[in-house]
């Protein structure tokens, strides 16, 4: 699939690019959507300097959730391939690539809420007794502060986004959020 998702984004690229999360892309340059028109900011030619970017926001207090909308600001990467450009959003977003191409492609599996939390254990399996309606509003307060579309409530991408960043279970956050839902800690 490696071949393939490069592929697609060579197409995607070519046909102008566009915008993943909160990343701006043309050709083979990436910076921040707010940083399109800046001048003053850092330059790297190496797709590894995304993992550092990604790791901090503007504060450089660490992001323990990937796509929180508080990407550092303040850079550019001029890259030298689409290979480049990959591998640098696989560190910014992972897997985005994959799971945008499988969801085009009707291949991607959906886990719902409630079949994530009904299989948790040890310390997480009081979650199992969070009812649907509570689960509902904690996970719909609890991911405003994500940028993916959370495919396991049944919402969807916009038409002819090539590349969204798509939630396909509720992540560890959410159950460590839930757990404390439960335990009358949030």
């Amino acid at each position: 699939m490696s071949g393939l998702i490069e592929e697609q984004l060579a197409r995607w690229i070519e046909a102008g690019g566009g915008v993943i999360g909160q990343i701006a892309i043309s050709g083979t340059t990436l910076c921040h959507l707010a940083d399109v028109e800046r001048g003053d900011v850092e330059i790297y030619g190496d797709p590894f300097a995304a993992q550092h970017l990604a790791v901090l926001d503007d504060a450089g207090e660490y992001r323990p959730l990937k796509t929180a909308p508080n990407l550092k600001r303040g850079w550019r990467l001029e890259l030298e391939s689409v290979h480049a450009v990959r591998l640098a959003l696989d560190f910014f977003y992972p897997a985005v690539l994959g799971m945008g191409l499988a969801w085009r492609g009707a291949r991607l599996e959906i886990t719902p809420l409630r079949e994530t939390l009904d299989r948790q254990t040890g310390m997480y399996a009081c979650v199992k007794h969070l009812d649907d309606v509570r689960a509902a509003e904690m996970a719909e307060r609890f991911c405003a502060g994500c940028l993916r579309v959370r495919l396991w409530q049944d919402q969807r991408p916009p038409e002819g986004v090539t590349f969204p960043l798509l939630c396909r279970e509720a992540c560890n956050l959410l159950v460590a959020e839930a757990r404390k839902v439960v335990k009358g800690q949030a």
